[in-house]
Order: C-alpha cells, then structure tokens, then sequence
C-alpha cells in the first residue's frame, strides 16, 4: 500500500507527484493484488524455471571468467537503493571500462549475454526481487543513481511503486540501443531523449493503472519477445 503523503521522502512531496498520488491512493484494490500476484507468480516461476535456470548458470560460467549475477546498485519505491538481481551478460569490470548505457554491438557484451539480452533471459533472476518487494513485474525499469538525479519533479511519481522487470516504455523502447549507437554523448542522449520520451509512456501508465493493464502489458512483453514491433505513438 502507500505511504502517507507526509511520510514521503521530501524530494517526492510536490505538486506533480501529488496528482499521481491521489489516483494511485484511490486504486488501493489493485495495488493489493498486484503485489498478492507478485508474490505467488514469482514463487511458482522460480520453482518451475529451476532447472533451466541452472542451464544458464553453467553456460555463462563457460563462457567467461566472473560471477554469474550481475549486481547493480538501482532505484525503486520512495528512492529507496536496492542491488539488481541479473545474469551477468558483460565482461567483469565492464562499467569501469564505458557507461553505464550499453550500445549495439558493445564489446563489452559476452558471446551468451548476447542471447540472454535478446531473449531478455538476463532479467529472469529478478523474480528474486519481485518476492523480496524491491520490484514488481510491470512499472517502470529502475534506474542507476545518476540518471534518477536528473528527474525532473513529476518523473519522481515513478517512484511511487516499486521498479518493475517490464512495462509499455520498455516494450516501446526495447531497442533503445540503437537509437544512442551514433550518438556521441551516449549518457547525455539518454538523459535529454530517451529518458524523457520513456518517462511520458511511464507517467501515464500511473494514471490509466490498474491489474488488469498491468496484465496486458506482461502479454505484449511475451509477444514484444517473440518478434512482434509496439510502435512509438
């Protein structure tokens, strides 16, 4: 459920986000079963997957030196930090070596990351943090730090649910690395064009939110994943 508007971090108490609060203060049902779902979904998930978990732990040990999970330190519900769970698809060290915003045909990126990243098979350890609350599986993608510092007051009502493993912005801009390939800032043509054009698909989804959207929005995610292209409106 949500927090009391006064208990809100002070960054997050303006006006814009005020809006976004109210409908979502109004919706409390939803919220209710979008977490009971996220709970018994991501419990089920993880036992079922197991074994082919298990599969992807052992290829990409094979395939390069490092840890198999990738952990990053992101953002989520009320600004509080969390550290992603992912399967590591890049070199070890590979944020010390470029930005944090990965590029088509990256060097950095292993040869099985590459099929896991396609495939969006990376993101399947964040059932762990759907149980553990960190995440939901449809709102908007954490961020790292630095970008959430470049928020403007109304992208903070974002952050009034938790980070989500998908949502519409992703499936619009699941190629988004190649619209920064040639850029020649990539964090500054993240932050300026990317990010702003996701925010605007993530701040609707707050206001048109409710179960049933998040539904159809985790069958778009299914389909977006077998080859089927959702045009920016």
């Amino acid at each position: 459920m949500l927090r009391i508007w006064d208990n809100l971090p002070d960054e997050m108490k303006n006006d814009d986000v005020r809006q976004y609060y109210d409908i979502l203060k109004n919706r409390k049902l939803s919220l209710f079963v979008k977490r009971a779902f996220d709970i018994i979904m991501s419990f089920i998930l993880l036992i079922i997957i197991s074994p082919f978990l298990l599969i992807l732990v052992i290829l990409i040990k094979l395939d390069s030196p490092g840890p198999v999970f990738f952990r990053q330190e992101r953002i989520t519900r009320y600004g509080k930090k969390f550290k992603i769970f992912k399967f590591r698809t890049m070199t070890v060290d590979a944020e010390k070596t470029g930005s944090q915003i990965t590029i088509k045909n990256d060097s950095r990126i292993t040869r099985i990351g590459r099929i896991l990243r396609k495939y969006r098979l990376d993101e399947i350890p964040q059932c762990i943090d759907i149980l553990r609350g960190t995440m939901t599986f449809v709102g908007t993608r954490p961020e790292v730090p630095k970008y959430v510092d470049r928020y403007t007051p109304e992208m903070m009502a974002t952050l009034l649910l938790p980070a989500g493993v998908t949502s519409e912005a992703s499936i619009i801009y699941k190629d988004e690395e190649q619209l920064i390939n040639n850029a020649s800032n990539v964090d500054e043509t993240y932050v300026k064009i990317i990010l702003p054009a996701k925010m605007s698909y993530n701040l609707q989804s707050i206001e048109r939110f409710n179960f049933i959207r998040d539904v159809k929005i985790l069958f778009m995610t299914i389909f977006a994943v077998c080859g089927k292209e959702y045009k920016d409106s």
